[in-house]
């Protein structure tokens, strides 16, 4: 790669919350891929699961709001970590070639949106900008025999014309970075199902089923970790565990790290760039055997 990649960033909430080991860990590794990723000013929420079942249109707005800020900014590509914000992000720029609901959604703004600015995936990124062979030159701490289960979820890709990047029931991308990586991703037939999302409050029996089969088979693959893209998928399949593990009678065990951590490790990063502190399945195991593979 011959100069920097400049481009616009959006967090989004989680990232500044819960997820906020995704965002550290995203920035650190961007970094030493050389982007540079500049944050939208006076970004705000995109809505996230429930403001499109509420409001079609308020919801665009939420979303072409940061579009408008982006352009606003200079900014011609935005990346965002989040799938369900790049599903919003993307369902509004779609609205938005509607001259009709352009203007629906533009009586909302301050700043209305009349430039179009393209939104990625970090994974997109890092594929299609960066590129696999960038990548693997870049590694410096392989991840030598450590066997990874790539979960990319249910929205990743989905809708594939609205997304338009991978395959929708096969996706490959993060299992090609962490190749690079130098880890073993493993064949993993869970890899878009969906892990119960936003549903642990009001059905925790569901999330409990569906997270359940994931890490039944991520334990019968004999997968050193899961690996994520999404703050949610993290979330149930992480933080809630050890509930699960309860409920299935099963002691799974199986770190469940965000892609960017697992790629900073590769990349010679300091685990507190990374915020590996911040799981709820302890790394040790994991980490352990990386330090009697490398």
């Amino acid at each position: 790669m011959s100069k920097d990649i400049i481009i616009g960033y959006y967090p989004g909430c989680s990232l500044e919350g819960t997820a906020e080991e995704y965002d550290r860990s995203a920035r650190a590794c961007c970094q030493t891929l050389g982007i540079q990723l500049e944050t939208i000013p006076d970004w705000s929420c995109c809505g996230a699961s429930p403001a499109h079942c509420v409001d079609h249109v308020l919801s665009g707005a939420l979303s072409a709001r940061n579009l408008a800020l982006a352009s606003k900014a200079g900014m011609s590509a935005v990346a965002t970590p989040c799938p369900n914000c790049l599903v919003n992000m993307r369902t509004a720029g779609r609205d938005l070639e509607d001259p009709e609901t352009r203007k629906r959604i533009n009586r909302l703004l301050d700043t209305p949106c009349e430039d179009s600015v393209e939104a990625i995936s970090l994974l997109q990124l890092l594929v299609e900008k960066v590129g696999i062979e960038e990548i693997t030159s870049r590694v410096t701490r392989p991840l030598a025999g450590l066997r990874v289960a790539c979960y990319y979820g249910c929205i990743m890709n989905r809708p594939p014309e609205l997304m338009n990047f991978d395959d929708p029931e096969n996706p490959m991308a993060m299992d090609r970075v962490l190749e690079a990586a130098g880890a073993v991703a493993v064949p993993f037939p869970h890899k878009t199902e969906c892990c119960g999302a936003a549903y642990g409050v009001p059905r925790k029996d569901l999330v409990m089923e569906l997270s359940g089969r994931i890490l039944d088979a991520a334990h019968e693959l004999k997968a050193d970790a899961l690996v994520v893209a999404c703050p949610l998928c993290q979330m149930n399949l992480d933080l809630r565990q050890g509930q699960v593990s309860a409920h299935k009678g099963v002691e799974y065990d199986v770190p469940v790290f965000y892609f960017t951590q697992l790629l900073g490790l590769a990349l010679g990063l300091p685990d507190k760039d990374l915020g590996l502190n911040k799981l709820a399945v302890s790394p040790e195991k994991f980490l352990s055997k990386l330090e009697r593979e490398g």
